[in-house]
């Protein structure tokens, strides 16, 4: 039993949890500064003559990113479980954050190419950052709190961005190019020392969290412990489980189409903005941050709505979960069909669709985003790998299909075909997702050797 009730309702108190969140939502925002500086900093550096480098190799160097940063998602998910998301979080964006205060260096050095490589391995550290994250949001977070503690944690990820393109032009003007690299890399480092003083992988290995808030998170997570020990049993990854569960690669379906059609939105849209309706949003920062700016207000909306619906007995973790997805997915599905007849006299009308396509789709941040702890709160971590490795590879595929359809970047007609397709892919993998996810842990998430556990009705609810 919790000897004290003051952490009992999830709305009452402030917690070391709460802490621990906290800390992941500014990972998350010095990460993704740290990763979208560069659109920025490459347009001021093209002021200057050496650092005019050609369509071809700008694309490499916007991409080296990328590259690097899918390998290590599946096994970052296994480091962070076996030692600890902390270690792995603090290990890659403090590299991280050093490279990138670097990075000016790096370029008067080295030139484009040994930017390349600086990006590609700093795509390898922030790799660590997803699996890591929701390894330590599995084991701190209680599952009445997922959606809007989990929401607020990756709503890093849009602060970060509107703060960095909304910064970067001042950085540019008052200390130079160099600037819009030191300061987030610099941010990144203040970071890291906060997070190895007050970070935790785990209420287990948190010294300042109370008795009674530890005994909360682990009564309603039902952490399994071994019948003779306190310490939780060791097991081995079940990799079969994984590739074999029809949950789990639905969820992975559903994660790859939200990535396709992330992506060709944000490397496509502004090429179909300048050529098709004459309107560059890349030289407005207004209309470069406010589809950004109304995903991260609309996140918290579905948060906060989520969470009054999990209140109802009446509706159950499923449907709450595959209600938010449709809204995410099929919604930006069907603005986008709408955007491809938008013709060049009704810019504004597209500029609007296009905020309202970003902006709605973080309604899958209370869907299939947090799924992987409802799957599996002991391989959150490795599940999110899995998916995110796969979601960003099909993501990849997003520009080369562009290049590969639109020949003419000013033909209407072929880019409503990009717009349907990515509509097609939206649609057809929330579909998947609404047939085959699941939100109950699976059976394979548990040990198979004896266990004492304790069953509470947070558990019980999450059951089809």
């Amino acid at each position: 039993m919790v000897k004290n009730r003051r952490f009992e309702d999830e709305s009452s108190g402030f917690g070391v949890r709460h802490v621990q969140i906290f800390l992941l939502f500014c990972a998350l925002t010095v990460g993704f500064g740290m990763r979208v500086n560069l659109s920025v900093a490459i347009v001021a550096m093209a002021e200057h003559p050496e650092y005019k480098w050609s369509e071809t190799t700008t694309s490499l160097i916007m991409s080296s990113f990328l590259w690097g940063y899918v390998f290590p998602q599946i096994p970052a998910g296994t480091l962070a479980r076996r030692f600890g998301g902390k270690v792995t979080i603090l290990t890659g964006l403090t590299i991280c954050s050093i490279l990138t205060v670097l990075t000016p260096l790096c370029i008067k050095m080295g030139g484009w190419k040994l930017l390349c490589g600086v990006r590609l391995l700093m795509g390898l550290c922030q790799g660590f950052l997803f699996p890591s994250c929701h390894t330590v949001v599995s084991a701190w977070v209680p599952p009445k709190e997922r959606a809007s503690m989990g929401n607020f944690t990756y709503a890093g990820n849009q602060f970060g961005s509107i703060v960095m393109l909304a910064v970067s032009g001042l950085l540019a003007s008052v200390g130079g190019w160099p600037c819009i690299f030191y300061v987030p890399g610099g941010a990144g480092c203040i970071w890291a020392v906060a997070y190895y003083v007050w970070g935790a992988s785990s209420p287990a290995d948190c010294k300042n969290i109370s008795p009674e808030e530890r005994e909360l998170i682990e009564v309603q997570q039902g952490v399994a412990r071994s019948v003779d020990t306190e310490e939780p049993v060791k097991q081995k990854t079940p990799w079969l489980s994984f590739i074999t569960s029809p949950a789990v690669l639905a969820l992975v379906t559903a994660q790859s189409a939200y990535a396709y059609g992330f992506w060709t939105l944000l490397t496509q849209i502004p090429t179909y903005m300048r050529h098709v309706l004459g309107k560059d949003i890349k030289s407005n920062a207004l209309l470069s941050s406010l589809p950004y700016t109304a995903m991260l207000l609309l996140s918290f909306v579905f948060a906060w709505l989520s969470k009054i619906m999990q209140r109802k007995d009446s509706i159950s973790l499923s449907f709450n979960r595959k209600f938010f997805n449709c809204i995410g997915t099929w919604g930006p599905s069907a603005t986008l069909i709408a955007l491809g007849y938008v013709t060049k006299e009704h810019d504004s009308l597209a500029v609007v669709l296009i905020i309202f396509t970003v902006g709605i789709s973080s309604a899958g941040h209370v869907g299939f985003l947090i799924n992987h702890i409802d799957l599996s709160p002991n391989y959150a971590g490795i599940i999110m790998g899995i998916c995110n490795c796969v979601a960003n590879l099909v993501g990849l595929v997003a520009p080369l299909l562009v290049g590969a359809i639109v020949t003419d970047k000013q033909d209407v007609h072929q880019w409503r075909i990009i717009f349907f397709v990515a509509a097609a892919v939206y649609f057809i993998g929330n579909s998947i997702f609404i047939i085959f996810g699941r939100t109950n842990v699976q059976p394979w998430n548990d040990p198979s050797s004896k266990l004492s556990r304790n069953s509470t009705p947070e558990l019980e609810s999450q059951k089809e």
